[in-house]
């Protein structure tokens, strides 16, 4: 279930920004040890250089070269994470409840499941996402960030799986004693099929406790 391995367009676009921070991080820190070494090494090369100087380039020049960027493509990134208005992908709704979820298709007769999501391959899909009790929190590692699941609330994911496959999903916010047992298969089935498949008697299975 790492984020690291994603199957999806927006799993992929939150790895490459996790990956770009990390490298971020990573050359703030040896720039500052290097730095570090100069000083301890030739402790005249430090003095030489005024405590307003150190605080003005050491302190907001170099992390500004740095974070700016990181920040303008995290808002960019962000942006392209939410719903956007001009498409109109299929709509399913994923209901949280302590410790269960339960997803139903608008459009499709007798279409829901627990335990289990059904998503077609390659298409866009937008997770509207409550809950009845307690805030629990919506995720799928490998196919995009996480969400809220708030009572009396509905929030929107879009997600897109690649190809065809078996992932795993999970509450991410602590939600009471069942909160780890609080996960869901999530079956990714090829585009033609989705109906056919969502129609099948073993698809509203739940998920071993």
């Amino acid at each position: 279930m790492s984020t690291l391995d994603p199957a999806g367009s927006a799993a992929r676009s939150i790895a490459n920004l996790w990956w770009l921070m990390l490298t971020g991080a990573v050359s703030l820190f040896a720039l500052v040890m290097i730095l570090f070494a100069m000083v301890m090494i030739r402790p005249h090369w430090g003095a030489k250089v005024a405590p307003a100087r150190w605080i003005v380039f050491g302190g907001l020049c170099l992390p500004a070269i740095v974070l700016t960027p990181l920040v303008a493509y995290a808002l960019v990134t962000g942006e392209r994470l939410l719903p956007g208005t001009g498409a109109d992908p299929m709509r399913i709704e994923a209901q949280a409840a302590q410790w269960k979820w339960k997803f139903r298709y608008p459009g499709i007769d007798g279409g829901e499941t627990e335990g289990v999501l059904h998503l077609p391959a390659g298409k866009p899909v937008d997770i509207v996402v409550t809950s009845v009790d307690v805030i629990h929190a919506f995720w799928i590692p490998r196919l995009g960030g996480k969400i809220d699941a708030v009572p009396g609330h509905r929030n929107v994911l879009r997600l897109q799986a690649d190809v065809p496959g078996h992932y795993q999903g999970l509450c991410n916010e602590f939600c009471g004693i069942g909160h780890s047992r609080m996960r869901f298969d999530v079956i990714v089935h090829p585009a033609a099929e989705f109906s056919a498949a969502l129609a099948k008697p073993d698809a509203a299975g739940k998920v071993p406790q």
